[in-house]
């Protein structure tokens, strides 16, 4: 353990295989249903492109924010169930927020490091099934005192520590970097256009499955399934990114007063899941995606939360012996436009090797499948254009910063 933050590094890891749902947007077709559910979709699908039988898989990670259903408890454990892995096979619940794709890349790296053979990740957010909660009203209501419900999506964007929303954070950083309003809606105008682009060009074709209306039977047990709403028959490409300009966002209002982040540079809020599959390189029967090398994760100020990507890129780097030059391509999220600025300014990156297919600010952040997709469309992009090394990163609530690196395995000098 570094006492800047906690890197590690892994030999013979591989992505296997990653997958993921479109990204939908709040109160769109996916909004009816539950995180497992979409986590069970992507887990069969990723078993399936693999060609991996589901009895081979040892060990089952999930991860999911929000508690958007009265069974989240059991979201690790029947996501797995209902993947068809072995009933033996344990299953654990990861929570890093935004970087909790990561974290279960992370885990699943490190238990294959021990004895693990094989490990399914999944990731699932329904950010439309967020609840609105009590958690004073537990011995009921007094006569006359206060009843108060709030909006958990709401009030989850607020960290009391500092006393500021997200968007607070990244008004901060614009200001310690002397970034301004058309900077940021520039950034945000590119995304969206990059990510218009890369829709165009079938981009994310290969990593996007199709949701349909069906059922996942387990023998002994109940059905589960997938009812989509807004008589939706079947979901298979992002919904969010859209054509804009630069007058349209100027003319958006400033969610703080003097600050420059508005909705429209701000990341998108949508429902998604993603799984990957993580094993042994050397016992990889076909191409794998990526070889995973390395992970750090680093605290920051919380009212900074933002930049916390670049000291954890810069850990994975000095610990693991390469240089920015080095990196074919960065995958940082964009939570908000002047957060990955400020990253991309503090680390002196050049935008030809920063988000080039868009990010979230057109993409959407479904919390905790956001890693994961960040990671394999990287890897996809580091194949596609025969580059060695990739950098995903993301900020996280409360003052983190996580990063991966990850090898193409096919990359020729």
């Amino acid at each position: 353990m570094n006492s800047a933050g906690q890197y590690s590094a892994f030999a013979d890891v591989a992505i296997f295989e990653a997958v993921r749902t479109p990204w939908v947007d709040l109160g769109g077709a996916l909004s009816q249903v539950s995180p497992i559910d979409l986590g069970i979709k992507v887990g069969r699908e990723v078993l399936a492109r693999a060609g991996i039988d589901p009895l081979a898989v040892d060990s089952v990670l999930a991860g999911s924010m929000a508690q958007a259903s009265f069974d989240a408890y059991l979201l690790p454990r029947h996501i797995g169930l209902y993947s068809g892995v072995a009933q033996a096979v344990p299953a654990l619940g990861v929570q890093r927020i935004c970087a909790t794709g990561f974290e279960l890349l992370r885990q699943a790296a490190e238990q294959v490091r021990d004895e693990v053979q094989l490990a399914l990740c999944v990731a699932s957010e329904s950010m439309s099934r967020n609840p609105i909660a009590a958690y004073t009203h537990r011995d009921g209501f007094r006569l006359g005192g206060e009843v108060q419900f709030k909006d958990f999506l709401w009030e989850a964007l607020y960290d009391p520590a500092p006393g500021l929303d997200m968007i607070a954070t990244a008004d901060n950083l614009a200001r310690r970097y002397g970034l301004s309003r058309k900077a940021v809606d520039r950034h945000a105008c590119d995304s969206h256009q990059r990510a218009l682009q890369a829709q165009c060009d079938g981009a994310w074709a290969e990593e996007i499955v199709t949701v349909d209306n069906q059922v996942f039977e387990l023998e002994g047990y109940q059905p589960r399934g997938i009812s989509l709403a807004r008589r939706a028959s079947a979901v298979s490409a992002d919904s969010h990114p859209r054509p804009t300009d630069l007058d349209a966002l100027a003319r958006l209002r400033a969610v703080h007063p003097g600050g420059v982040q508005t909705a429209g540079n701000s990341c998108a809020v949508v429902d998604g899941a993603a799984a990957a599959l993580v094993g042994r390189a050397s016992a990889c029967t076909r191409p794998a995606l990526a070889r995973l090398l390395a992970s750090a994760v680093v605290g920051v100020a919380p009212e900074f939360m933002g930049i916390g990507p670049a000291p954890a890129i810069r850990l994975l780097l000095q610990r693991s012996g390469l240089n920015l030059s080095d990196i074919g391509r960065f995958e940082i999220n964009e939570a908000q436009a002047a957060q990955v600025l400020a990253v991309a300014h503090e680390l002196e990156l050049d935008s030809t090797r920063l988000n080039v297919q868009g990010g979230s600010l057109a993409l959407g952040h479904p919390l905790a499948a956001t890693g994961l997709r960040l990671v394999m469309t990287l890897a996809r992009q580091l194949r596609q254009h025969n580059l060695r090394y990739g950098i995903a990163a993301a900020c996280v609530g409360g003052g983190q910063g996580m990063a991966l690196l990850i090898e193409n395995p096919a990359y020729r000098a």
